[in-house]
């Protein structure tokens, strides 16, 4: 990594203690590297938060107004910065009972310089997964845009949303691709073809109508490999091999992607007992997991979805539960953003010059 990289890196990795959970997902989704360094004034190392740590916090509840420190590793593993590529290895692979992806480099006396990652020292392997982007929505809510456009082939910023999907799969080590189409439909095929100029193999899905957003994967036949299923209007730094690792160790059927969403009521809210006062919360905020239109689906998961009709993932998630199936959330905390409006395009447009995700 050129000095002027490395540099880069470590001024957007580096954290206060007292900065709030909150404040340290705002760092993590620019920063791109999934994890920050917790240093002191001077930059002595005191923890390392990664994108793990965050994914238990929200699962456990913890609020996002307490400080980062909290929930960061306290005593991570660590290297000196002239550690060599196949040190840096082992230590990652040995230096606790359990893989990490993240080397700090420090001083003899705590001061970090650096931030290691293993992608930097290994060459990406195939993840054993096939996916799906679902693009055959009309787009209603981005008129006039998608008159002639469907949605997913609006450009953000110097090219189309679906060829930032697909080269996200494709760098994540995702060789083989189905792309579900139904509205413009051609406007796809002919830019993405065969997928060999885009780095992947490509397939096509048509719906003749629309299937809902499970239905259309009945038409891909047998599957023989757990399927990731992607929304064609989401944009996102997800760590594909992160959401697979998790479900796995999750034992999961399906996995869904999650993303914490807070709101904010705007009025004083009473708490009443019949006729009477009891309390008065002033502008109370509650958070709530949402559905991040990205998907895990296990081989036979995609047998449970009917042929021929409408059926959507809320449908089959249901489906799941009533059977008892084991149905995982995996909360994404990395850029994550649902262009399903005229505001969140223009949001893209902007994150894409200013939030550093154009990687």
């Amino acid at each position: 990594m050129h000095p002027d990289e490395r540099r880069d890196r470590l001024d957007a990795v580096l954290i206060s203690p007292e900065a709030t959970i909150a404040r340290a997902v705002e760092r993590l989704e620019r920063a791109g590297t999934g994890a920050l360094l917790v240093c002191d004034r001077e930059r002595r190392l005191i923890g390392l938060l990664t994108d793990g740590d965050v994914r238990r916090a929200i699962l456990a509840g913890v609020s996002f107004d307490r400080a980062c420190v909290e929930v960061a590793k306290r005593e991570p593993v660590v290297a000196t910065a002239d550690v060599t590529p196949a040190e840096a290895l082992q230590l990652m692979d040995r230096g606790r009972e359990f893989v990490v992806n993240h080397l700090p480099l420090v001083t003899a006396d705590g001061v970090v310089v650096g931030l290691l990652l293993r992608s930097d020292l290994v060459t990406r392997e195939q993840l054993p997964l096939s996916a799906v982007i679902m693009a055959g929505g009309f787009g209603k809510r981005l008129l006039p845009l998608t008159e002639q456009t469907p949605k997913p082939m609006l450009r953000v910023g110097d090219r189309p949303l679906l060829e930032r999907t697909i080269g996200s799969l494709r760098d994540a080590g995702i060789a083989r691709v189905a792309i579900t189409t139904h509205h413009l439909a051609d406007r796809i095929t002919g830019h993405f073809g065969d997928g060999s100029g885009f780095g992947v193999e490509l397939s096509y899905v048509s719906e003749d109508s629309p299937l809902g957003t499970a239905g259309a994967l009945r038409l891909l036949g047998e599957v023989r490999e757990p399927v990731l299923v992607i929304n064609g209007d989401i944009l996102t730094g997800i760590s594909y091999a992160d959401m697979l690792r998790f479900h796995r160790a999750n034992r999961a059927d399906m996995t869904v992607g999650v993303r914490r969403c807070d709101v904010e009521i705007p009025y004083g809210v009473l708490e009443t007992d019949g006729a009477y006062i009891r309390g008065v919360r002033e502008k109370p905020r509650s958070s709530f997991l949402i559905n991040a239109g990205i998907y895990l689906l296990e081989p036979a998961v995609h047998r449970l979805i009917p042929d021929g009709r409408r059926f959507d993932m809320t449908d089959l998630i249901q489906r799941l539960l009533d059977e008892g199936r084991r149905v995982a959330s995996f909360p994404i905390v990395e850029y994550w953003l649902d262009i399903g409006q005229r505001a969140d395009y223009e949001q893209a447009q902007l994150d894409i010059e200013v939030a550093g995700i154009d990687r």
